[in-house]
């Protein structure tokens, strides 16, 4: 179900003469609204330790539980996405980190209650002067370090952590 199809009433005037305007907008009869849905911000961040390990996370939730995955989450309302990535850590790893490095973007869907929602996903970069403790918490069952050689991006269950895994690997050995 397409996210929109939710809306059934105008926000602004509260008609139910709200339709679709286009892909990405539903419009009001009554009084003229036009609502665009746009994408959501969410985060993810490569953590790398002293060793060159990566930090995996294991999703204790759905979608694509059990799976692999980044540490990372939506970005909060008058947040940037440097400071939604590192609640997002503090919230899943118990580390207190600083200065992401902004890698790159990829635009996802992400399945949420029956519905589709459209994100765009931005990825940061952390480097470790050690290899900290960590502790799984909120949707993270598990946490582990991982020699990059054997990550494997095809582990990872959403599918724009599995592209970005891939690129980011791709990238770091070229260099």
């Amino acid at each position: 179900m397409h996210v929109l199809d939710k809306f059934q009433y105008c926000p602004v005037c509260g008609s139910h003469a709200f339709d679709i305007h286009n892909e990405k907008s539903k419009q009001c009869r009554a009084c003229g609204f036009i609502y665009y849905l746009n994408p959501l911000s969410a985060t993810a961040a490569f953590i790398l330790d002293s060793q060159g390990r990566l930090l995996v996370a294991r999703r204790g939730k759905e979608p694509a539980k059990g799976t692999l995955d980044l540490p990372g989450g939506f970005v909060d309302m008058y947040e940037t996405g440097e400071a939604g990535i590192l609640r997002e850590i503090r919230e899943e790893t118990g580390l207190e980190l600083q200065a992401p490095r902004y890698l790159f973007s990829i635009p996802n869907r992400y399945r949420y209650s029956d519905m589709t929602l459209h994100t765009l996903d931005m990825f940061y970069c952390l480097q470790l002067p050690d290899s900290p403790a960590v502790r799984a918490a909120d949707d993270v069952a598990d946490l582990f370090w991982l020699p990059l050689e054997q990550v494997c991006p095809e582990d990872f269950g959403l599918q724009s952590i599995s592209q970005a895994v891939a690129r980011f690997l791709s990238e770091s050995l070229r260099k």
